[in-house]
């Protein structure tokens, strides 16, 4: 029974360092970009001794920033999806979307830029997407777009301009100097401005 109890103990242990280097990660990435997110910076944010414990978890730099963006993504996804779910039809789950992007950048926003960084430089950071999330993501909105329009809740454009254009205005915010902006206000004029864009004629 002691053993058994150690074993528990340990893998407890081993959980909670492991958590620990992820949230150092994230934050090393954020402040100080992919390329320059190395093993010994992130180990000095985590307050590690040595590097080694890091490998010990991990079997390189991309296994560890893919754990990141397992991690940024259950974080997104547990702010963003009730918001999102709660809204009833096309239009009203884009704005729900666009405005919950800039509330979750007001309230993580070391997880988004992080995000954004690793995506842009880790091939197949995210499962099932072919190694181009960034793409994925573009056409994941496209797809809502067209079956807005065939709803016709969205009006006449080319979904995949208006895809592109909206993954690319978040972004923006996400790498921008905010100084002191009010995200949140942000939000819902980025909102408004992709309902404008997409609404069907009256």
């Amino acid at each position: 029974m002691q053993a058994e109890k150690s074993t528990v103990e340990l893998t407890v242990t081993e959980a909670a360092r492991r958590t620990q280097i992820v949230a150092a990660a994230i934050e090393t990435v954020a402040e100080l970009g992919y390329a320059r997110a190395s093993f010994a910076k992130i180990a000095d944010r985590a307050g590690l001794s040595s590097t080694s414990r890091i490998s010990y978890h991990f079997a390189g730099k991309d296994d560890l920033l893919r754990a990141c963006v397992a991690e940024i993504t259950e974080v997104a996804t547990d702010f963003m999806r009730p918001r999102v779910d709660a809204a009833e039809g096309y239009a009203a789950k884009l704005r729900a979307y666009i405005e919950a992007n800039l509330d979750l950048l007001v309230e993580r926003p070391a997880h988004l830029r992080a995000l954004v960084e690793i995506l842009r430089n880790v091939r197949g950071a995210e499962d099932g997407l072919g190694g181009s999330a960034p793409a994925a993501r573009t056409a994941l909105f496209a797809e809502h777009l067209r079956a807005g329009q065939r709803a016709g809740e969205f009006g006449s454009f080319d979904p995949d301009v208006l895809a592109l254009a909206l993954t690319g205005a978040i972004d923006a915010f996400v790498g921008a100097d905010h100084d002191g902006a009010d995200l949140r206000r942000n939000g819902i004029e980025l909102a408004d401005a992709f309902d404008r864009a997409t609404r069907a004629a009256s």
